[in-house]
């Protein structure tokens, strides 16, 4: 199953944010990720997606 799932911690080691950073962007609806029992949780095959289409919207 190809269906990995990160902590708020792993996503922004992931993508070499602070923490405080990838907690805005999941707030405000900037990062796709989803609550579990008030902690935040995120697809990877999701963030992959939103990279690259964070990619295609800067060329």
């Amino acid at each position: 199953m190809g269906d990995e799932i990160l902590t708020l911690r792993e996503v922004a080691e992931y993508l070499k944010l602070a923490e405080k950073t990838a907690y805005r962007l999941a707030a405000e609806g900037k990062l796709p990720g989803f609550k579990v029992g008030g902690s935040w949780r995120f697809k990877k095959e999701d963030i992959e997606a939103w990279i690259t289409e964070q990619k295609r919207k800067t060329n």
